[in-house]
């Protein structure tokens, strides 16, 4: 079954509040690992532009693009969350 929206939107969401809980600052997530996490075969980016959507619409003042791929939707996109 492919991963949908609301599923890698609530990964994200378990990781930042991870990353809060255990102190951190800030997190960084590449697409590629939360697609992988998400249970998206990394072989097949079918749904990697859906990943790179939610991650790029749960980004809050502070958060900032470390890696963005040419296409904008690929594998390598990494943010910084601050937490």
């Amino acid at each position: 079954m492919k991963p949908t929206a609301w599923e890698f939107r609530n990964k994200l969401t378990v990781i930042l509040n991870t990353a809060r809980q255990k102190g951190q600052s800030y997190v960084d997530i590449e697409s590629g690992s939360l697609h992988k996490d998400v249970g998206g075969d990394a072989n097949a980016h079918h749904r990697m532009p859906v990943c790179c959507e939610v991650m790029m619409k749960m980004m809050r003042n502070g958060d900032s693009i470390l890696k963005e791929p040419s296409s904008g939707h690929g594998a390598t996109l990494t943010i910084r969350y601050v937490v």
